[in-house]
């Protein structure tokens, strides 16, 4: 299980790697313009965001929509090859990309909160990790031609595709745990500042994922050291995912609000010493406990919170990814400069006072 579940992160993650690395480059060759661009990466995550209100209203997130999701993910790789010189065709495909992939990635979550460990589950995700910094370096070296890209892109469906269909018999809750009329009574209300505080989390994190290679050309640093940047923050990730297990034996609640703070001292860092090699990777280190240990930290606690597991792992995804991504990308876009980061600094502080006012409502309401 272990194995074939690990398989499913490496592979997806890996996907996602030339998905989010590569295809821009080979959108810039067939002469997309950077509106464009902008438009076709806006699209997957604003379907992460639709998704579960779609499943929570209409429709019910079983095996047979996982498997389909599925299918669909490798079927909208090929698309991409048919329509990459049609803007309005490849933006149908890309929608249908983003809504097949927020499927699959909560149903298997889910399995593995459900089989695995706290332990046990970070050392199996962290090949997610690895599939997506594999893929970066390997491409990275290979690639000569666009097409060469689409090619990896729909060989890295299919292998998700066929270690998702092998996950899917470690599946053994009910689908009645997850039913239209369960679900219909799931509650965003209840827990409404801690849905807030993921969504700001995410929020703060657009300048980072947009614009920290620029912003770091611009202060001076080459972009192969800026690549290194990268990657050491994803080695950090991949470590911290490895040893989490003792943090989250600890209370989960107290864990996340470590993490947001840390990620608001990380903008800072980030603010103050962009042009200081060291100190900057320093602030690429702290990737481990604002990303790695805050997602699990989260996704476990939410877990804990609600009986629809599934739908409430995709409203991780579709508030915190879909919505908060898209929103983040077009926010840093707005305010980039000088103090970009310090305002993605407040914004992380904003997410912290959230979750302080969650844990005085959880309170109360034990009381």
């Amino acid at each position: 299980m272990k194995i074939t579940l690990s398989l499913f992160y490496f592979f997806y993650f890996a996907l996602i790697g030339v998905y989010i690395i590569f295809m821009p480059k080979v959108l810039t060759d067939f002469y997309y313009s950077k509106f464009e661009i902008g438009l076709i990466y806006s699209s997957a995550p604003f379907m992460r965001f639709l998704l579960p209100f779609i499943f929570k209203y209409l429709i019910k997130l079983t095996k047979r929509v996982y498997l389909i999701s599925l299918i669909l993910t490798l079927i909208s790789t090929i698309i991409f090859i048919v329509t990459i010189e049609n803007f309005t065709l490849y933006i149908i495909a890309s929608l249908l990309f983003g809504a097949s992939m927020g499927i699959s990635l909560p149903f298997v979550e889910t399995i593995s909160l459900s089989k695995l460990s706290r332990k046990e589950y970070g050392r199996v995700r962290l090949w997610g990790s690895i599939g997506f910094i594999s893929i970066a370096i390997w491409l990275g070296k290979i690639l000569s031609t666009s097409y060469e890209t689409l090619y990896y892109l729909i060989s890295m469906a299919l292998f998700t595709l066929i270690f998702g269909f092998l996950s899917v018999k470690f599946d053994n809750q009910r689908d009645s745990l997850d039913s239209s009329s369960d679900d219909k009574s799931f509650s965003l209300i209840r827990y409404w500042a801690f849905w807030v505080s993921i969504f700001l989390m995410q929020l703060s994190f657009g300048g980072f994922y947009n614009f920290f290679t620029i912003y770091e050309l611009e202060h001076g640093v080459s972009l192969e050291v800026a690549s290194w940047m990268w990657s050491f923050g994803v080695i950090c990730e991949i470590f911290m995912l490895y040893f989490q297990g003792y943090f989250l034996e600890k209370n989960l609640l107290n864990i996340i609000k470590i993490s947001i703070f840390v990620t608001v001292i990380r903008w800072l860092l980030l603010y103050l010493y962009a042009d200081n090699v060291v100190i900057t990777f320093i602030s690429q280190s702290l990737h481990a406990i604002s990303f790695a240990l805050y997602h699990t930290a989260t996704i476990t606690y939410i877990f804990s919170l609600y009986r629809q597991k599934k739908l409430a792992q995709q409203f991780v995804l579709g508030i915190g990814f879909g919505l908060g991504g898209s929103l983040g990308a077009l926010l840093s876009g707005k305010i980039y400069g000088e103090y970009l980061f310090l305002i993605e600094a407040i914004v992380a502080f904003l997410s912290l006072i959230m979750i302080l006012v969650h844990k005085i409502d959880t309170q109360k309401e034990c009381h």
